[in-house]
């Protein structure tokens, strides 16, 4: 409950902090008021027919909620959703994002909501070895356009080092490897995983494709609020309250729902 009668003089950041607690009482009546963001379908972490529309999707749910706010997601392709989320005043941001410096000096970053593993996709009738991106060099490698791969990738492609392949999504990407229209897919492991399992043009030939076991990067998942004075106080209290969540718990048990469910 916050009391602005008895608030003392007070800085800017609580200020802005109590501005959103005030914002909730006076939608109190028409219920919580909406955390709009944007997203993709990025299956398990977002989809709008999953449980909880992904685990990243739950985990902002699960700390809206905790701050009196209801979260809203939309869905859109990614490039698109990070124009929304950061220019559209219907929306608080983005989400799940990758943490660069670029975008750090767009938005603000909320604390970890989880974490990607990101490596490489190829065909076992076309083995891949690489020990460093030196080794890549002569191969097309498809990318989701508009997503972050690790700082060392991301920098190669930048300097015409590394021959990509930019698509809408991962599923296109990996029927894009099945017809050898490219030589590799960078991706999240378990996306990989899901989409081999539950997409049916996939499934079908999912015993031609394997994840390298070497990582690309170990990469930590974020919301990025728009940067403003509202956003900056929507990110504080997000943080807080995603401080209070028992995460480790919560993804054993939505995983494990997962894995029952869709997963071999």
């Amino acid at each position: 409950m916050c009391h602005a009668d008895e608030a003392k003089p007070m800085n800017r950041k609580f200020a802005l902090l109590l501005s959103l607690c005030l914002l909730g009482q006076a939608h109190a009546a028409e219920g919580s008021p909406v955390m709009r963001l944007a997203t993709l379908e990025w299956l398990p972490y977002t989809g709008a027919a999953l449980a909880h529309e992904g685990w990243s999707s739950y985990v902002v749910e699960s700390a809206a909620k905790r701050f009196g706010y209801r979260a809203e997601v939309e869905y859109f392709p990614w490039t698109r959703a990070m124009q929304l989320g950061m220019k559209d005043a219907q929306y608080a941001g983005y989400f799940p994002a990758y943490y660069t410096k670029e975008r750090a000096q767009k938005c603000y970053f909320s604390s970890s909501i989880g974490s990607s593993t990101i490596g490489f996709a190829y065909l076992k009738s076309a083995p891949l070895q690489w020990q460093s991106l030196q080794d890549l060099t002569t191969r097309t490698i498809a990318v989701v356009a508009g997503f972050s791969n690790g700082p060392s990738f991301d920098e190669w492609v930048r300097q015409h080092k590394l021959t990509v392949d930019a698509s809408p999504s991962d599923t296109l990407n990996l029927r894009k490897l099945l017809a050898h229209r490219v030589d590799t897919v960078v991706i999240d492991k378990l996306v990989l995983r899901y989409l081999l399992a539950t997409e049916p043009t996939l499934a079908k030939q999912r015993d031609r494709i394997v994840f390298h076991e070497r990582p690309l990067a170990e990469l930590s998942l974020h919301v990025c609020f728009q940067k403003t004075a509202e956003g900056r106080a929507m990110q504080q209290a997000f943080d807080t309250a995603l401080h209070s969540l028992p995460l480790h718990k919560m993804e054993n048990d939505y995983f494990q729902r997962i894995d029952s469910s869709a997963l071999p």
